[in-house]
């Protein structure tokens, strides 16, 4: 620890000047889903900061990482007085800054946030104490004993002058298409500004993650909207909520809850958006087509709309997206550009024999590990032939370890059909089987082989994994003491009921769960004495251990519905991954 202070200049994102004791990670960290927004604990049970509480600390991570509602729950950790005293990130994260822009719209307060870059950032590790003011940091062992007083700061409302305005974009800057649209523009071009983007863009639709409910915040931010006037101005989609709001009573779900998560999507739909209640709005029929430019949130739905059917998107904060679907109008930045969508590494897939669809959520899961922030181009699975369903789980598990936008596997996304149109000069990484394994495991931190929730549908259910199920289903019944539970959109619930798929699966006693997605479903969904769950679903798989406090299987689709008939399973890596450990391997448990 040096003797004399250390100061370190970088951008900064938020004004204002706090200090605190340092918490360092040099793992990036997603608010949602790794932060309570009740208290400020990590509670991401993968991060090395697990455990930790943020109130009053200055938080160190190169940036933020999965889910687009970092910026919600970042919000209601400023207003209920939980967050960290201010932010220092190696990158510019878009998702936090945005979080705390809000909380100065909506409750006034506000922490400095500033980004100094990878090699700076790794002059904090092992530092003990920080102040931060404005752009500067001043890193020393211990508190200063000089009196030193922080100070909030506030962002102007004055236009950028350096973006290029239309005659609409400046009226709804003065306030002619009403309050709600005014607030939203000048949110909008402060995110451009933190982009460097210079022009703004028109959008087609947008798909809205800021109606899950993190707390009283996100439900006043969405009511002050409301009061202002807010309509959208271009098709607008939701998001999974946080409750089935038609059926969450019969579910037995807290008042406390179901009331605010229900009122929020009203809210929303009083804005004019579609009652759609999806996380896989890939799904619907108004799915967008190559080259659209659209602003979707949802960190599962961003990777599926840039990588798979090749729209263009940048990964949306919650609460931003409103912003631009109120006003229609983007940033002209990120991976609506044609450079921001190029490779930026080669990832080599070896050759393998696999077996199951529990393959494809644990390769995204363990490339997003590899990839970090970078966008990487997939080598190796050109005559796997992967299927829709199967890049679906593959995005959602990427997307929870990775903060990039989209991939691309050579020969089978949109943008990867012409492999040697890439830059084989880019660094290049490797999986390696005994990776994966190690990954398999990271998901699988059961202590005991038994099963109590058999969790499928993150992300929703499609009509294809409907009819999978059904035929495993078929003429069996699940154990007397096992929840299996399926979450999905009403259309495709409606899609796979017509076409026969939930006849079986009812007779098997699964339960069908609509408007919400595992991620935010609690007690008594899951049963109170419920200790361990299964999932085929490597999103899930990584989250359920902080969310909800149970232990996790992660396995095929097959593999659940034997767990589901028979209360257990035998906890085995698949066969196509025991040549890393050996024919035979013991169980995980």
């Amino acid at each position: 620890m040096p003797s004399t202070p250390v100061r370190i200049e970088g951008r900064c994102l938020v004004e204002g000047a706090a200090q605190g004791t340092l918490l360092f990670a040099d793992v990036g960290l997603s608010f949602w889903g790794g932060v309570d927004p009740a208290s400020g604990e990590v509670i991401d049970r993968h991060h090395p900061l697990s455990g930790e509480r943020l109130a009053g600390r200055v938080l160190a991570i190169p940036g933020g990482r999965g889910s687009c509602t970092g910026s919600s729950v970042l919000m209601e950790l400023i207003s209920n007085g939980h967050a960290p005293a201010a932010l220092v990130l190696a990158e510019v994260d878009e998702i936090l800054a945005l979080g705390v822009l809000v909380a100065q719209v909506i409750f006034q307060r506000s922490l400095p946030v500033v980004c100094v870059g990878r090699e700076a950032f790794e002059r904090l590790r092992g530092q003990g104490f920080v102040r931060v003011e404005d752009n500067r940091l001043t890193l020393s062992g211990r508190r200063p004993d000089d009196g030193w007083q922080g100070r909030e700061g506030f962002t102007p409302s004055c236009t950028p002058t350096h973006i290029q305005l239309t005659e609409r974009d400046r009226a709804l800057l003065d306030g002619t298409h009403g309050k709600a649209a005014q607030v939203a523009m000048q949110i909008v071009l402060h995110m451009a500004g933190i982009q460097a983007a210079t022009q703004l863009l028109d959008v087609t639709q947008a798909h809205i993650d800021g109606c899950i409910y993190t707390g009283p915040a996100s439900l006043r931010f969405a009511e002050q909207l409301v009061q202002w006037g807010a309509k959208v101005c271009i098709p607008t989609t939701l998001n999974a909520i946080s409750v089935d709001q038609r059926r969450w009573r019969e579910l037995g779900v807290d008042p406390a809850l179901g009331e605010p998560a229900s009122a929020l999507g009203d809210a929303y739909m009083a804005m004019g958006a579609q009652l759609s209640f999806t996380c896989a709005p890939y799904l619907l029929d108004t799915a967008p087509k190559v080259g659209e430019q659209i602003v979707w949130a949802e960190s599962n739905a961003v990777v599926y709309a840039n990588s798979v059917l090749g729209a263009r998107t940048q990964k949306y904060p919650d609460f931003l997206d409103i912003c631009i679907a109120l006003c229609g109008r983007a940033p002209l930045s990120g991976c609506h550009l044609d450079a921001q969508r190029e490779a930026q590494l080669i990832i080599d897939v070896p050759a393998m024999e696999v077996a199951d669809d529990s393959f494809y959520p644990l390769l995204g899961y363990h490339i997003g590990h590899l990839a970090g922030r970078r966008i990487p181009l997939i080598r190796g699975l050109q005559n796997a032939a992967p299927t829709l369903d199967n890049l679906k789980a593959f995005g959602a598990a990427f997307a929870t370890t990775s903060a990039a936008p989209l991939f691309h596997i050579a020969g089978v996304t949109p943008q990867a059909l012409d492999p040697d149109a890439w830059d084989q000069a880019l660094p290049l990484e490797t999986v390696a089987i005994a990776g994966l394994l190690a990954s398999w495991r990271e998901l699988n931190n059961a202590r005991d082989n038994h099963v109590d929730v058999v969790s499928l549908g993150n992300p929703h259910f499609s009509l294809s994994e409907f009819a999978a199920l059904a035929a495993l289903c078929a003429g069996r019944r699940k154990h007397p003491h096992v929840v299996l539970a399926i979450t999905c959109g009403r259309t495709v619930l409606e899609q796979a009921r017509a076409a026969g798929h939930i006849e079986p699966l009812e007779a098997f006693g699964a339960t069908l769960v609509t408007d919400t997605c595992w991620c935010m479903l609690g007690e008594p969904v899951i049963p109170p004495r419920a200790t361990t769950l299964m999932t085929n679903s490597g999103k899930y798989a990584h989250y359920a251990p902080g969310l909800v406090g149970r232990g996790v299987h992660f396995a095929s689709l097959a593999e659940c519905v034997e767990a589901a008939c028979t209360a257990a399973t035998g906890g085995q890596p698949p066969r196509w991954l025991q040549p890393a450990t050996g024919r035979g391997s013991r169980p995980h448990v």
